[in-house]
């Protein structure tokens, strides 16, 4: 997962370059009412697939722009019939933010991906990301409709990734992903 800036440690000085993606960076509604109204910020959400056909979770951020490595060289489709001997993928939206003054996974909502390589065509619901990742922003959770083994992988993965993020998350994410 991306290392988030508010998180690092106040003394660290870093010559990568970042790895962030945003569409308005402040707050665009400050009262001025000109450009950028209403737009959100997605510089604390990040993408991370869910492979339950290869057993892992990772970080893509080629997702916030719908070119992970799962759905590049795929043209997506509305029909799911012309991809029923594909392969099911996840996205799970997660944003990260503080909770009483603490980090934690402040919103998770997992959207599904099918992709067929075969024959380069993949099924996914554009309104149901969007309307995933707005969850996620909102502060929800919802992986109630993962596989089990695809909701002990993301769970296993955001425990690992950074424990103190985990330690500080809403127990009802924790009993959704069945990973304490």
């Amino acid at each position: 997962m991306k290392e988030f800036d508010q998180f690092k440690n106040k003394g660290e000085s870093s010559d990568k370059k970042k790895n962030q993606f945003t569409i308005i960076k402040d707050d665009s509604t400050d009262g001025h009412g000109g450009y950028g109204v209403g737009s959100i910020s997605l510089e604390n959400m990040t993408p991370v697939i869910v492979d339950p056909n290869e057993d892992e979770a990772y970080v893509d951020m080629g997702a916030l722009h719908a070119r992970s490595k799962v759905e590049k060289r795929i043209k997506f489709i509305t029909d799911r019939e012309v991809v029923k001997n594909g392969l099911k993928y996840w996205i799970a939206w997660v944003t990260v933010d503080h909770q009483e003054g603490k980090p934690c996974y402040h919103g998770v909502a997992a959207s599904e991906i099918v992709v067929d390589r075969s024959i380069k065509r993949g099924y996914k619901s554009m309104p149901e990301h969007v309307n995933h990742m707005d969850k996620s922003l909102k502060g929800r959770f919802v992986v109630d409709h993962l596989d089990e083994n695809s909701k002990k992988l993301l769970g296993g993965y955001l425990r690992d990734f950074k424990p103190e993020l985990w330690e500080n998350t809403a127990q009802e994410l924790k009993d959704s992903l069945g990973v304490q």
